[in-house]
């Protein structure tokens, strides 16, 4: 009841972006490698957002299945406030910094134009994305999974049409390519929140009284950010991680780096199922450990892991038989057909490794352990993601293939380093109700 709901906005929300990929792909290659990189960038900043959300979420989940109400609605009026605040600054950062952070990134100058123009846009909004994030996490952490699904559904709708509209001229409207998608994207995400903040005021908690605020929840505050700024940390250093990785690539060649935008998006909905699976398995995680169940919390875990291991594994492995003609449907460019069929015959051992980490550490985090991840994620996402991706691909020469190479060796080691954590049972001790 709860993955099948998180699996379908989870695949909407992919989708947004996805959208723009495939119908820019009919615009021009150039366009997606640029739009590919913004969207490198854009990901970092929707983490730096979505963890102080996971952090409000694994806290409501634990307070849902201890009873406290009261705290509940501490902790999501101080999130709110927090990714607001956080999401005007970044905004205002992307929006006049632009040019100088896609020089950061290594952008090839015939693809400036159409970089600066999707990412100033989409940049500049993006604090909308900051409180959507929000209230979809206190939804969902009171099991309350079908709003944003439904929300992120006819956003998605309302975002095809625009991008018809506005990338090919359609219906009177200008021809904006590249510009027009990033108006409709943007458009689309600020929709979303109006929507869910309608919503999470209807449905779970109608109102902030002031008095839960004074005196200031400054324990709420500090489990926030307990949980927060480590699960935000790792992923920024694996987004960074990734920022460079994609600037190796760049120095490949334009195609390894359409190669990398095109697989890339289609390998988000296989490792989809387990990170939904995962999101709906840790709502019932944080319940039971708030109810201090913990031997019920390690059962579960496990039995949500299987399920998440056979089915992405399964769906890895008819990606790659199936790459040559979904990628023909993208391009028509035979290297980057080439290069993106033998990078998914990798990717099925990376998955093996993805899905690993993505179950121990996200479920590590639902019961209070965030600090072990995060260290453990900084130490391998830059020593082997990217150095040793970077020593087989370029001095070696394998290129793309070579690169990816060393993306499945760094997901496989964190994910046995953290499942064996899980498996320890150290993370009994790390819920946060104890307090109360």
């Amino acid at each position: 009841m709860l993955t099948v709901p998180v699996f379908i906005e989870m695949a909407l929300v992919m989708m947004l972006g996805a959208v723009d990929t495939v119908m820019l792909s009919r615009y021009s290659d150039n366009s997606v490698a640029a739009v590919g990189l913004d969207n490198q960038l854009i990901s970092l900043v929707f983490l730096v957002y979505q963890f102080f959300s996971m952090g409000a979420a694994i806290l409501c989940a634990q307070y849902i299945g201890a009873g406290l109400r009261k705290r509940l609605v501490q902790v999501v009026g101080m999130a709110l406030a927090v990714n607001l605040i956080l999401g005007l600054a970044v905004s205002v950062l992307l929006f006049f910094y632009t040019e100088g952070l896609l020089q950061l990134m290594g952008l090839r100058p015939e693809l400036m134009g159409d970089g600066l123009v999707y990412l100033k846009i989409t940049g500049a909004l993006s604090f909308f994305q900051a409180l959507s994030l929000t209230f979809s996490a206190s939804l969902r952490s009171a099991d309350k999974v079908i709003y944003p699904m439904v929300v992120t559904g006819i956003v998605n709708v309302l975002n095809i049409v625009g991008n018809y509209a506005l990338i090919f001229g359609h219906w009177g409207c200008p021809q904006l390519g590249v510009e027009g998608a990033a108006i409709a994207t943007a458009a689309c995400r600020a929709i979303a929140m109006v929507m869910l903040c309608v919503i999470h005021f209807k449905k779970h908690i109608p109102r902030f009284p002031l008095h839960y605020f004074r005196p200031m929840p400054w324990l709420e505050l500090r489990n926030l950010f307990y949980i927060g700024i480590p699960s935000m940390s790792e992923n920024i250093s694996y987004c960074l991680s990734q920022v460079v990785i994609t600037f190796f690539i760049n120095q490949i060649s334009n195609e390894a780096l359409a190669a990398r935008t095109y697989c890339h998006n289609m390998i988000m909905f296989v490792y989809l199922f387990c990170l939904s699976i995962t999101q709906g398995g840790d709502i019932l995680v944080g319940h039971l450990v708030g109810q201090q169940r913990h031997q019920a919390a390690y059962i579960l875990g496990n039995y949500f892991f299987k399920w998440s291991m056979i089915i992405t594994l399964t769906g890895s492995v008819v990606l790659a038989i199936c790459g040559r003609n979904i990628l023909s449907v993208f391009t028509n460019n035979q290297e980057i057909i080439a290069m993106g069929v033998w990078v998914l015959v990798v990717d099925i051992f990376l998955e093996i490794g993805r899905t690993s980490n993505i179950f121990a550490g996200s479920t590590l985090r639902a019961t209070g352990d965030t600090i072990y991840p995060f260290v453990v994620g900084v130490i391998f996402q830059w020593s082997v993601a990217v150095g040793v991706s970077y020593i087989i691909g370029i001095p070696l020469g394998y290129g793309l293939v070579g690169m990816w190479i060393g993306f499945a060796l760094d997901e496989n080691i964190r994910g046995i380093i953290l499942v064996r954590r899980w498996r320890s049972g150290k993370w009994r001790t790390k819920g946060f109700v104890k307090e109360t």
